[in-house]
């Protein structure tokens, strides 16, 4: 089961972050790679167990389901219902952890899932680079970092 690992730093307080992503529907917001999306059956956005339904800039539709959110340890867990990238067992976590020198934000995305083995190295690419980096750099810019 292919493991990817993302982190980075953010330049702004982690509260601050967090009100930008916690929201599971505000992914076109701040990231670049998202056209739109909304929740499925007008549930709210940080309801565990809620399903996103966005579309990529390429006209990709992926659909997640909210497994875990916590305001108190800034983290969400989601899993893929579907999409067009051939995994399974798809289940990832973005989690923000307070840096107190200098009022920053550790920020990690990890994500497991089964593939084939022969699209392992690709997907494992194009979900930490693009995916989980290209978060994290949009993220940067908004903060001024």
């Amino acid at each position: 089961m292919p493991r990817v690992y993302v982190s980075s730093v953010i330049n702004s307080r982690s509260d601050r972050v967090w009100a930008r992503v916690r929201d599971f529907n505000a992914l076109p917001l701040w990231h670049p790679g998202i056209a739109e999306s909304r929740i499925e059956n007008g549930e709210p956005a940080d309801k565990v167990g809620c399903v996103r339904d966005f579309r990529l800039r390429n006209g990709d539709r992926i659909r997640e389901r909210l497994l875990g959110l916590s305001d108190f340890d800034l983290f969400c867990t989601y899993s893929i219902l579907e999409s067009p990238m051939g995994v399974e067992n798809y289940v990832a976590t973005l989690r923000l952890t307070p840096i107190t020198d200098g009022d920053r934000t550790f920020v990690e995305w990890t994500a497991e899932f089964d593939c084939p083995p022969e699209r392992e190295a690709d997907l494992m690419s194009s979900i930490g680079g693009g995916v989980f980096q290209g978060g994290f750099d949009a993220l940067k810019r908004q903060f001024g970092g």
